[in-house]
């Protein structure tokens, strides 16, 4: 008669999706970022459901809080390559994207890819740019691809768009668009690390003598190994109890006394897949009701706008969802 152990394990060694080494390499990532990174454990991981989930992902927060480092040596442990863009008042759409270019011995216009045209793209501060930048982005994050002098460039395998902007400091920068917003993922707000975090920060800064942090991180996940890993997170399984909450969380946010703007289809289809992506980094073929209100917050803060009442009270997006998840019934 097999013991608890072997039952358990036998159910283990069967699980329908084989997810052993999607959770190897989600720790592999975890790891070399824990040589540097310190305290950021839930930005860590929400920056690996969004590589899994195939979104882009908005970084918040004040300045000096390792947002772009974090960004920076995420990208160094994918085998990829990878841009940064510093984006500032003067920056153009073609400093972006590209520009056509007269080849003299031709006398032919050539196309020469800009900056975007790479796999991780961190840009620094997005909301220094003017709406026309910012305009620029609207097809390649949400495509794949853009469109110059009609003909059509498919960016290569992955993209993802990590970006940051500083929310206390105005002058000299622009709201991004709706539109735009509606385009990333996440909105992950980083914050100040606790006590003991920052004592542990000065030591590693103090022990590294000025040693470069990238030097230190690995590549750990090809493109190949990623393409996998996320064609098993789309086969997670959802139950159509679980469809039904997520959509009943999302509609909730269009009829919401405290809301003017509430969650479109695209919020939706984004609480799905970052749920998806939750189950399987901890080693589950199913979603639960857990893994979807993990997702609620970094989805829903960007996507959603306070009355113009409630936002003159100081209430934040934040509250208004906690209000929303409280209200709608968990399914068991």
């Amino acid at each position: 008669m097999e013991t608890p152990e072997e039952y358990n394990n036998d159910l283990h060694f069967n699980n329908r999706i084989p997810l052993d080494e999607l959770k190897t390499a989600v720790n592999s990532i975890k790891t070399q970022l824990s040589k540097i990174i310190i305290g950021q454990e839930d930005f860590i991981e929400l920056l690996i459901v969004g590589l899994l989930a195939n979104g882009h992902v908005l970084i918040e927060g004040v300045p000096g809080i390792a947002k772009t480092i974090t960004a920076k040596l995420f990208a160094k442990t994918l085998k990829t390559d990878f841009s940064r863009i510093q984006f500032t008042p003067d920056l153009m759409p073609s400093d972006v994207l590209g520009t056509s270019i007269l080849n003299m011995k031709t006398s032919e216009f050539e196309f020469k890819k800009g900056p975007i045209f790479s796999n991780v793209i961190l840009i620094d501060e997005i909301n220094r740019a003017p709406a026309k930048t910012q305009a620029a982005l609207f097809e390649v994050m949400e495509e794949r691809q853009i469109t110059m002098d009609g003909k059509c460039h498919i960016m290569e395998y992955p993209f993802i768009v990590l970006a940051t902007q500083n929310p206390v400091e105005q002058e000299g920068t622009y709201a991004l668009p709706e539109a735009q917003l509606d385009r990333f993922l996440f909105k992950i707000k980083v914050g100040y690390p606790n006590l003991e975090q920052e004592i542990t920060i000065l030591k590693t800064h103090h022990d590294r003598k000025q040693q470069d942090p990238e030097n230190t991180i690995e590549g750990v996940l090809t493109p190949e190994a990623l393409k996998t890993f996320r064609a098993q997170v789309q086969e997670v399984l959802i139950e159509d109890k679980i469809f039904t909450y997520i959509a009943q969380l999302v509609d909730k946010t269009r009829n919401h006394p405290h809301l003017f703007l509430g969650g479109s289809p695209r919020a939706s289809l984004a609480i799905m897949n970052a749920s998806k992506a939750y189950a399987a980094i901890n080693g589950r073929d199913f979603v639960t009701p857990d893994d979807v209100k993990k997702t609620l917050e970094p989805v829903l803060r960007h996507r959603i706008i306070l009355s113009p009442e409630r936002e003159m009270e100081g209430m934040t997006p934040e509250t208004v969802i906690d209000l929303i998840s409280q209200s709608i019934e968990i399914p068991r």
